[in-house]
């Protein structure tokens, strides 16, 4: 009797490890869900919100800058906030922060709007850094395959919030606060499933201290990550605020300029899953790189110049071109480091610096066309961008480590 119940209990304890490790990659999937929904599903609507509060396009674009401000302000700080309380719940409070920024910021006026959008974007900010030392750590073996699974998540879920924001708003009556507001449920939802989490008798911290993070003050080839992740974010961050606006000042209604975004958003979900898998199996990734800046230079420069039914078309190359840029930033915190401490510092330091840098592109991208009452030049500035992914990508994309680099 004794031989059998030992085996039944190795089978229950299998099967409750098996339940662990789902609840666990769901959670992760959640997670990664609520990083982008709640931002992209402003720009289809910024003509409504400008509208109804009264705001210039300037204005309009800091809906967009003040989660990138909120991401570098906060970024440096998420790897010390975790090694306080445990990556787990930090990601549980900041799941609980988001939702309350989701509700604020739908609940009317310009200053709940702000105050709202700040909340979420400091909430997002802690997903942000800590997620990918968080799949480095617990699955360490299957680091491509888990960074394409969230990257695809956050895409998806992005994608559907883009899409489905004019026809909350105006077919279902929601208007553009309510539109906002129902993606508080999906943040909601997370919580639940990262409950079990907070269940772990160790919680998962980011170890050791801060000497990695000083020397990557000293590190090249961290601020080479850092430029290229500034980069790729400015360019997505100022197309999904201005594409819908820039589609419907070539004839486009708005309904169907937000599923525009919203297909560019689709079209890079095999490249988010893609890329990274690759990208951890290949030596160096300046070949991906080199890719993904030419698709970024060839649909800014159709959105440019072309009015015709080939529009899709660069909208769709601009999409995979900011998937990939993404996923390789995403990986290269990790395929450039050696260990889970240096994965969550560099992340940290290229968020932190990297959206500062994107912060300026809304709100720049808004003034510009405010002055010119063309979107020539502000078009311009983003080609401009994707050139120097280009080149910082052949940099970044060679093999080596940010420690080493800042020992040399």
């Amino acid at each position: 009797m004794g031989e059998p119940q030992a085996i039944q209990s190795i089978e229950q304890n299998h099967a409750s490890r098996r339940w662990k490790v789902v609840f666990l990659i769901v959670g992760i999937i959640l997670i990664g869900a609520n990083l982008r929904a709640p931002l992209t599903s402003v720009g289809p609507l910024v003509p409504a919100i400008r509208e109804n509060l009264g705001i210039s396009n300037a204005v309009a674009g800091t809906i967009t800058t003040l989660p990138l401000l909120a991401f570098a302000f906060l970024s440096p700080f998420a790897p010390k906030i975790s090694r306080l309380f445990g990556v787990e719940l930090t990601l549980f409070v900041a799941l609980i922060a988001l939702a309350t920024g989701i509700l604020l910021r739908s609940s009317g006026g310009v200053a709940a709007l702000f105050a709202g959008t700040i909340l979420l974007g400091l909430a997002i900010a802690l997903g942000n850094v800590l997620l990918p030392g968080f799949i480095k750590q617990h699955f360490s073996e299957r680091l491509g395959v888990m960074t394409g699974i969230y990257s695809v998540s956050m895409n998806l879920c992005g994608a559907i919030a883009s899409g489905l924001s004019v026809p909350l708003a105006a077919s279902a009556g929601f208007g553009w606060s309510g539109a906002l507001r129902v993606w508080a449920v999906l943040a909601f939802i997370a919580v639940f499933f990262w409950l079990p989490q907070l269940r772990r008798k160790k919680q998962t911290a980011v170890p050791g201290g801060n000497r990695s993070g000083s020397r990557l003050w000293h590190s090249r080839l961290a601020w080479q990550v850092t430029l290229f992740m500034g980069l790729q974010s400015l360019i997505f961050y100022v197309v999904i605020t201005w594409l819908p606006d820039i589609l419907q000042q070539k004839g486009m209604d708005a309904g169907s300029a937000g599923w525009m975004l919203s297909m560019m958003q689709f079209s890079v979900l095999p490249f988010t899953f893609i890329v990274p898998v690759l990208a951890g199996r290949q030596e160096n990734q300046r070949g991906i790189a080199a890719a993904t800046a030419v698709l970024f230079t060839a649909g800014l420069i159709g959105i440019l110049f072309d009015d015709s039914a080939l529009l899709l078309l660069w909208v769709i190359f601009t999409g995979i071109g900011a998937g990939s840029a993404f996923s390789l930033a995403m990986m290269f915190f990790s395929l450039r480091t050696k260990s889970t401490q240096e994965a969550a510092e560099l992340s940290g330091m290229a968020q932190s610096f990297g959206y500062l840098l994107a912060s300026v592109g809304p709100v720049l991208f808004g003034g510009l066309h405010d002055l010119t009452h063309s979107w020539t030049i502000p078009l311009t500035m983003l080609i401009a961008a994707s050139v120097l992914i280009f080149v910082t990508g052949l940099s970044v994309g060679k093999k080596g480590y940010v420690t080493s680099s800042a020992q040399k």
